[in-house]
């Protein structure tokens, strides 16, 4: 179908997606804010900070991308998906060249321009979706084929391995490949490469663990949480109890204590604990909840739109947004291990936000031509 058969189908956004959308970015503000009060209780300048940036560039900056991208027609993202994808390739290659990269934390994931930074990786994800989408949606039945489905697969999934892996950002590497799969599928593509695939990635994975002594120390600390409770067993330990105080209906909005110096990074990847805490388990599950009734509406108008690139577009970046999302609330409670991943739309973290913004923002464009 041509761009102008699917521009006269033209509707509006879908009003349930919309509404999902705000309530997770009022409700993860809200979050985020009563976990941030650690640091003003501990009398830091850092709440200022955070909270500034929370507000102007992942609240505010994320809302107007997300109006900008709700308003450009999807497939103008298809038109330019190569080069969108290549410049996030040169963004994810700037992150290793002197005083260009920021080395923090012993990693190196960001660039720094003008005193400001941000992480390449969040763009990447989205260039990432595009492109692949863009692929399949060109080679239309043949994703099953090796030459035009597995081969291409497997060629952007050792890419983004190279790239990801080198800052290192494991996490982030399994999302971008569990979007990618996800895409392939989506499009028609075997099962049985998968298999394949999948004993090539746990080899891969397994010595990866063995030459990287950060990755043994989670799986250790996740086997058994209590070996070392106060060295890398602290945050899962303070984690589960944050998580158990909070019991049905929670301490109430702001009465956590676990943030205040024990609960280390409760306005990143801990803030999980902290919700869960203040709200208990209703709460816990109710924020589970809306991350699955936004994936499910997305997946929902997916399978409605005209196109196949609409369609995988939205099944790579539900992947991205829902999957790394519970990815840190299973580190949280101990089913995976820690993993330092954010909590999308909570999380302290302005990239992530106003990416995770302009992502839902190609997906409400995409709802205007869904059949209705």
């Amino acid at each position: 179908m041509s761009s102008n058969s699917i521009a006269k189908k033209r509707g509006g956004i879908d009003k349930i997606f919309l509404t999902l959308t705000i309530i997770l970015v009022v409700v993860g503000f809200l979050i985020f804010y009563s976990a941030s009060l650690g640091l003003l209780a501990a009398g830091t300048t850092k709440f200022m900070a955070v909270t500034s940036n929370q507000i102007i560039f992942g609240i505010l900056g994320g809302t107007i991308v997300a109006v900008i991208t709700s308003l450009i027609p999807y497939t103008f993202w298809r038109k330019w998906a190569f080069l969108i994808f290549g410049g996030s390739l040169v963004l994810m290659i700037l992150v290793f060249v002197p005083h260009i990269g920021v080395f923090h934390g012993g990693a190196r994931r960001w660039i720094g321009v003008g005193g400001m930074s941000m992480q390449p990786a969040e763009f990447y994800k989205i260039g990432f979706v595009l492109y692949t989408s863009a692929w399949f949606a060109s080679i239309k039945q043949k994703a099953s084929t090796f030459k035009f489905g597995t081969l291409p697969l497997i060629t952007l999934i050792v890419l983004s391995a190279g790239l990801v892996l080198m800052q290192p950002d494991t996490e982030t590497f399994l999302v971008i490949a569990a979007s990618g799969v996800a895409i392939y599928l989506a499009a028609g593509g075997s099962w049985k490469p998968l298999f394949i695939i999948a004993i090539v990635g746990a080899v891969g994975l397994g010595v990866l663990v063995l030459e990287r002594p950060y990755l043994q120390k989670r799986i250790n600390t996740f086997i058994d949480p209590s070996k070392d409770p106060t060295g890398s067993g602290y945050q899962i330990q303070q984690s589960l109890i944050a998580i158990g105080s909070g019991g049905l209906t929670g301490r109430g909005f702001g009465q956590s204590t676990q943030k205040f110096a024990f609960l280390p990074e409760p306005i990143g990847d801990s803030i999980f604990a902290v919700a869960s805490e203040e709200f208990g388990f209703v709460g816990s599950v109710s924020i589970i909840i809306l991350y699955i009734l936004f994936a499910f509406q997305a997946l929902r108008i997916a399978t409605r739109v005209p196109d196949a690139f609409g369609s995988y577009t939205i099944v790579g970046i539900v992947v991205l947004i829902v999957l790394q999302s519970f990815m840190n609330i299973a580190a949280m409670l101990a089913i995976v291990p820690l993993s330092g991943t954010p909590l999308l739309f909570i999380s302290h973290g302005g990239t992530a936000l106003f990416f995770t913004m302009a992502s839902a923002g190609i997906i409400m464009n995409i709802s205007k031509y869904q059949k209705r």
